[in-house]
């Protein structure tokens, strides 16, 4: 992940936590661990649904890891967990979370290169992700 990507992803977690959402993400380095920070940091909880067995294994900042031992196949998991998908950079694995989440009826919104996937909405900060979350949801007791 760029510094770019990790700093957009701090402010998304933070913002989503001081709103009442809870941070589901798969619980790894890069992102995911921004992410899980930004929403520790501002009081939440971050979720970290993970590739392998260990608890361990997640990053320092996972509240509540779920080992699964699934490797790539637990992408399916972090993707339908929460009613709406943000993407922020990411490689093949963040796609997949797209696919999966828009086969499954949820919104998904995303910065950077995935934004021009069919039945993905363009955002440009964590303001208007979350913006996104509560125009969808209007549920911050939810899980995202």
């Amino acid at each position: 992940a760029s510094p770019e990507e990790c700093s957009l992803a701090l402010r998304l977690g933070g913002l989503l936590a001081r709103n009442g959402f809870t941070v589901v993400c798969g619980g790894g380095s890069g992102v995911m661990e921004a992410v899980c920070r930004g929403a520790v940091e501002a009081g939440g909880a971050a979720i970290g649904i993970l590739p392998g067995a260990d608890p361990a294994g997640a990053n320092p900042w996972v509240t509540i890891p779920i080992p699964t031992g699934m490797g790539t196949l637990r992408n399916r998991l972090v993707a339908i967990t929460g009613s709406v998908l943000v993407a922020v950079g990411g490689r093949f694995g963040t796609l997949s979370e797209i696919a999966y989440a828009l086969e499954a009826g949820h919104p998904v919104c995303a910065m950077g290169q995935w934004a021009s996937i069919d039945g993905v909405t363009p955002v440009d900060s964590p303001e208007e992700a979350l913006e996104f979350i509560l125009e969808r949801t209007g549920d911050p007791d939810a899980q995202y």
